[in-house]
């Protein structure tokens, strides 16, 4: 999907879960889309879910940190926050 087709998805998810007071199961790959119009977020790697939370929350975990950007790269980041 090219950026604006993300944003017209994001704004139809918005609208759909505010107008019928839905629950959306997204699985998604893009942080963007994930972090824009998630409430909860349930990570999983390789199978086994590794972290549940707000988006903040997420975000700040460690273990997704690493699973998802690597060793190396999660402790450049720990240590310039």
């Amino acid at each position: 999907m090219n950026p604006r087709e993300i944003i017209e998805l994001m704004e139809l998810i918005h609208f759909i879960r505010e107008r019928f007071k839905l629950t959306i199961l997204l699985i998604e790959h893009q942080m963007r889309v994930v972090m824009g119009i998630c409430e909860y977020i349930t990570v999983m790697d390789f199978g086994e879910v590794i972290a549940r939370g707000t988006p903040a929350e997420i975000q700040g975990n460690q273990t997704v940190v690493e699973a998802y950007l690597g060793k190396g790269v999660a402790n450049s980041a720990a240590a310039a926050g």
